[in-house]
């Protein structure tokens, strides 16, 4: 075959508000499925001796994760689960076409409130929900129901895995950029009430034209800390609950190894890992 010169490939259009696709720029962007999975999976055998098979991703979206687990290993199923209709369709479009065939067979996405999983929901040895977004529960009550449905409805020796973001910056009215190919990614903490912990949060994106694309995600949370996370966890009946927190990598950053332990950093910004099982 010849090797195609720098001339002959066809460009790329640039990136504008018009053209771009938001979910494509999240999964760009906020993403990164091979880093959590391989978290997932080693902390999982650790704990329990034996690797893990079948895993369900929450509030899933676009099921970008639970796409990227069945491609992992010919025995590993996934289900995804979202209420959102619309989003569901476009990864049934682009992340579950773009599998083989086989692979398609092995992930299910179902339309379902993640606190009342239907029976292709139950007996997983993983449940995720990552993203932070359990936070979208605001009350102690909401919380801990969610909690305790995803416990009865793991599979046994199920291992619940969540993520969390703190740190003094969290609670502060910002936004950051990142600068990546194409476009900029925009983390805006726009509003934090400190009386009810309630948190608006946007994701917005701009391109080299000077185009913007201003909202396109918005979150209404409740700004959750660890120690509650792990209070309402145990409440709910979980019998185990363990903070793995990142390692430094020397330059004021995360080195991305996730360790369990009981004691972090006041640093500015952290996210970590929780898990939780009997």
């Amino acid at each position: 075959m010849a090797r195609r010169t720098k001339s002959s490939r066809s460009a790329r259009p640039a990136l504008t508000a018009r053209t771009a696709d938001r979910h494509r720029l999240y999964q760009l962007a906020v993403q990164e499925p091979d880093a959590e999975l391989d978290f997932v999976a080693r902390t999982f055998s650790r704990l329990r001796g034996r690797p893990a098979v079948t895993l369900r991703e929450d509030f899933c979206g676009t099921a970008l994760s639970a796409c990227a687990w069945v491609k992992r290993r010919a025995t590993h199923r996934a289900v995804g689960v979202d209420l959102c209709a619309d989003t569901l369709a476009w990864g049934t479009t682009h992340n579950v076409a773009a599998l083989t065939p086989e692979q398609q067979s092995r992930v299910r996405l179902v339309r379902r409130d993640v606190r009342s999983p239907n029976a292709t929901c139950r007996g997983t040895d993983v449940v995720l929900a990552m993203n932070f977004s359990y936070w979208t529960f605001k009350t102690r009550e909401g919380l801990v129901a969610y909690f305790r449905s995803v416990r009865s409805s793991l599979g046994k020796g199920g291992i619940f895995f969540l993520d969390h973001y703190g740190g003094y910056e969290a609670f502060k009215e910002i936004e950051e950029r990142r600068r990546l190919k194409g476009f900029t990614y925009v983390w805006d903490q726009a509003s934090y009430n400190p009386i009810t912990g309630d948190k608006t949060c946007h994701i917005h994106f701009e391109f080299k034209d000077g185009t913007r694309l201003r909202k396109a995600f918005t979150y209404e949370w409740r700004l959750w800390t660890l120690p509650e996370i792990q209070e309402l966890l145990h409440e709910s009946g979980f019998k185990h609950v363990h903070v793995y927190w990142e390692g430094d990598d020397g330059k004021g950053g995360g080195n991305g190894i996730f360790r369990p332990t009981r004691r972090g950093e006041a640093c500015a910004c952290h996210v970590s890992y929780l898990s939780a099982h009997d």
